[in-house]
């Protein structure tokens, strides 16, 4: 059997990728885990020469990476070249700061001497989604492997190209061979790599689906997993935000990568008396946006990554018109080659509607009229999801104390949009998972948090 990528611009088949055997997976873990046994004793300073090579060589590679990425899953090539220096800054951030964050910790005792040691498990498998094809795999495997383990990524079988491409960069880069391997495989024989007996954890970053099956798997095997899924981010906009930003900001972190990111906005909470101008501005925002094949320039909105997920959205938007949402904006189908989606907006949305309670993972935006803050903070925690949320609000200070103390979600920003930032921990809680990239937090997943005792 083969994997199969295709340009979603034109569903043009680009390149396939034979599947690795049960027994190719297996000798692979094997490799890494005897990879391993040796990196793990490398002293920080070696692993942190490595890294800065990889930041070099994603630079000087952003223009075929971003090519790369704008053919396998449409994304457009300005924010294809975006994502690639992204993933530069967090090879050095870790590269830099790596050996801090896992300092060991002393505790008084009655010990002669005691402290907290992180030390690396092993082979960690990641299991990569297609939206961020660069940045996921990047972000999960620069502070594994300078935390001194081994790394196998399964990617989504539409980015094989990306992922044979990075496989090829981190050899490059020093790393020693083996330490850092793809596997090619289709999500439904991944349960048996992470049952291995040498693989130590898993990192999954896809959809709450996968994630119960990951977490099943892994949990039946008492492994280590971080779960990374999707979301459902409501933007809260009170009647003291200053309107031209924060429909600006709810325009960009709506549509970027073709809104199909865990921690886009997806729900607008607008209290009443602001959103009949907030809607206007946001329909005239998502309207300028140009639709059309990545690779062009002038191009800032690329089809969606397949087909069937184009599908999918289109149907979330006409069971919630059928339910009684209005489409002011977009919402068809449109008469061209290629997975495209119009930037779509829909307001009257309300609890029960999929344009609500599901993760819209495209360019639609859900417009939900509130008559006050308590209302609003209400309507956004009425979701499974937990990933990230967003307030504006001119008032710094009960912007912060909604942030930190009212909304439900792992991520929660003021007057500006949800992101990742190699300093800071990334993740959810409810149904968009458990555990953290990314900062400190991050890089001590996948340790050994172990206690050393000297009487």
């Amino acid at each position: 059997m083969a994997l199969v990528t295709r340009n979603p611009t034109t569903g043009d088949v680009i390149r396939e990728y034979e599947e690795h055997s049960d027994k190719e997976a297996r000798q692979a873990v094997s490799a890494a885990h005897s990879a391993f046994l040796d990196w793990r004793f490398t002293d920080f300073e070696h692993r942190a020469v490595c890294l800065k090579k990889s930041a070099q060589l994603l630079r000087r590679d952003v223009e075929e990476l971003a090519k790369l990425v704008a053919l396998e899953m449409g994304k457009p090539l300005t924010e294809a070249k975006s994502e690639v220096e992204k993933c530069a800054w967090a090879c050095d951030y870790y590269a830099e700061n790596g050996e801090r964050l896992l300092e060991s910790e002393l505790v008084e005792t009655d010990a002669t001497k005691s402290y907290v040691a992180f030390k690396p498990l092993g082979v960690v498998l990641g299991i990569m989604p297609w939206n961020f094809p660069i940045w996921q795999v990047v972000r999960f495997a620069a502070p594994t492997m300078m935390a001194g383990n081994a790394v196998i990524v399964k990617h989504a079988e539409i980015v094989s190209g990306c992922a044979e491409k990075l496989n090829e960069l981190f050899e490059e880069s020093g790393f020693p061979k083996d330490l850092f391997s793809i596997l090619y495989l289709p999500n439904e024989r991944v349960a048996p790599v992470i049952h291995h007996p040498k693989v130590a954890a898993v990192s999954l970053t896809g959809s709450t689906q996968a994630g119960r099956a990951v977490a099943a798997h892994a949990g039946a095997a008492l492994k280590k997993v971080v779960l990374e899924l999707g979301g459902s981010d409501p933007y809260v906009v009170l009647e003291d935000a200053d309107l031209e930003s924060t429909v600006q900001t709810c325009v960009t972190s709506r549509m970027v990568n073709c809104g199909q990111s865990c921690v886009a906005a997806k729900r607008f909470i607008v209290v009443q008396g602001l959103v009949e101008r907030f809607t206007d501005a946001l329909v005239k925002g998502m309207s300028s946006f140009v639709m059309g094949d990545p690779v062009k320039p002038d191009v800032n909105l690329g089809p969606m990554a397949r087909f069937d997920l184009r599908d999918t959205l289109h149907d979330q938007v006409s069971k919630s018109v059928e339910r009684g949402a209005v489409v002011l904006l977009g919402g068809e189908v449109p008469d061209m080659a290629g997975a495209f989606y119009p930037p779509t907006v829909l307001s009257n949305v309300q609890p029960g509607m999929p344009a609500f309670s599901e993760e819209m993972f495209g360019p639609v935006a859900s417009v939900i009229a509130v008559p006050d803050e308590e209302e609003a903070l209400r309507l956004a925690a009425t979701t499974s999801y937990g990933l990230g949320a967003a307030v504006f609000t001119q008032d710094i200070e009960r912007g912060e104390r909604i942030a930190a103390d009212h909304l439900e979600a792992g991520l929660c920003f003021v007057n500006t949009m949800v992101k990742s930032d190699p300093r800071l921990p990334f993740g959810g809680i409810k149904s968009s998972g458990y555990g953290r990239e990314l900062g400190g937090f991050g890089i001590r997943e996948f340790v050994n948090v172990k206690t050393v005792y000297l009487a």
